[in-house]
């Protein structure tokens, strides 16, 4: 298979670098481009980027010059870790020249033609592609993940609602360091501390990101899922890994058992195409009565950081069930989102037949 050519929108950034690292020997992806900031452009990426993450710079990617953050380049897709001071504008210049986005950001995520996606959530937003195109005048398109602390909440909470109807959630999230970006909380406010705000987190928990993941494609648009949500969410001493502790009431009340049996059985269809950044199973389920923790178990699955780790399943004296999520907020909350997005692109015929097939036989082979 001839690889696609990506590029990255915010390289020399936390999430950039996150980007970088994950598509170094990527099976469909190869970056043929890297773009930063003015201060960036031109330069080699070795010397514009302080690389902050554990292990070496990828080699390929030590001389790339970085550009300005401007179509024109030799890719095909381009993944946005820009903040979002900058990405909107960016990002619909790249739509319009015919490239195919998939952002992490957040200002394209609650447009109603723009998807909002979790791949082994809600794949049939996909076809919310074809309308967006159709209503800018776009050649290419915008495709969106979620807030990291959303991921994984959605993520658990995806089968149960299928079975049984989610009613009312109530969440605490405990959130790391890293969520906060490079250089992220100073020492002095967050060591010896948990900071019980983090602003937007609750306003996108709440009232925004849950509702349209989980929400139905009606063919001209998303019907949002009609259930309520209450969140706190944190910021916490650790460096890596939200944890969530979810309570949640059910339409139709299940066994501990059932619910179980949901998340044991669930196989959706990012794993069933077997995408290379889909983790096998989605969902792990941890027995012991104090897991997951972020530090043992961040990195746990198949494709290290993209699984949901959910522990300590327990009725609740208040709601129906409460429970324990983790997920690893910098691979599967940000970067792993957006590359898994684009797998499934691929896998669908976003980016050509000829490449959904050459991805087909890859990954079958």
């Amino acid at each position: 298979m001839n690889k696609i050519k990506v590029g990255v929108l915010g390289a020399t950034g936390a999430v950039g670098q996150r980007f970088v690292q994950m598509l170094e020997g990527h099976p469909w992806f190869e970056i043929t481009a890297l773009f930063a900031s003015e201060r960036s452009a031109g330069k080699r990426y070795v010397d514009a980027c302080r690389w902050n993450l554990r292990g070496d710079m990828p080699a390929a990617v030590r001389t790339l010059i970085v550009q300005e953050c401007e179509p024109g380049a030799d890719c095909q897709v381009v993944f946005s870790a820009l903040p979002s001071e900058t990405a909107g504008e960016i990002e619909e210049d790249f739509a319009a020249a015919g490239y195919a986005v998939c952002s992490n950001a957040r200002n394209h995520r609650y447009d109603a033609d723009v998807p909002l996606l979790i791949p082994e959530v809600n794949p049939e937003h996909l076809a919310l592609v074809d309308l967006q195109k159709r209503n800018r005048g776009w050649s290419g398109y915008i495709t969106t993940n979620p807030n990291c602390s959303t991921t994984h909440l959605v993520s658990a909470l995806h089968p149960l609602h299928v079975r049984f109807g989610v009613k009312k959630v109530f969440v605490v999230t405990m959130q790391a360091i890293s969520g906060a970006g490079y250089p992220g909380v100073s020492s002095m406010d967050i060591l010896d501390n948990v900071v019980p705000y983090i602003s937007g987190e609750e306003e996108k928990m709440e009232q925004k990101e849950p509702q349209k993941l989980l929400g139905v494609f009606d063919g001209s648009g998303i019907q949002y899922a009609d259930f309520v949500v209450s969140a706190h969410c944190n910021r916490v001493p650790t460096r890596n890994g939200h944890l969530e502790a979810i309570s949640i009431e059910f339409e139709a009340q299940p066994t501990q058992e059932q619910i179980l049996q949901a998340w044991r059985e669930y196989h959706p269809l990012a794993q069933q195409l077997k995408l290379p950044s889909a983790p096998q199973p989605a969902i792990l389920y941890d027995e012991r009565q104090d897991r997951p923790q972020p530090r043992l178990d961040r990195m746990a699955g198949s494709v290290p950081g993209m699984a949901t780790v959910i522990g300590r399943l327990r009725p609740d004296p208040l709601l129906h069930f409460k429970f324990v999520v983790l997920g690893h907020n910098t691979i599967r909350g940000a970067a792993g989102g957006s590359l898994l997005n684009a797998e499934l692109l691929v896998a669908q015929g976003y980016l050509g037949q000829d490449h959904a097939l050459l991805a087909k036989s890859a990954t079958f082979a």
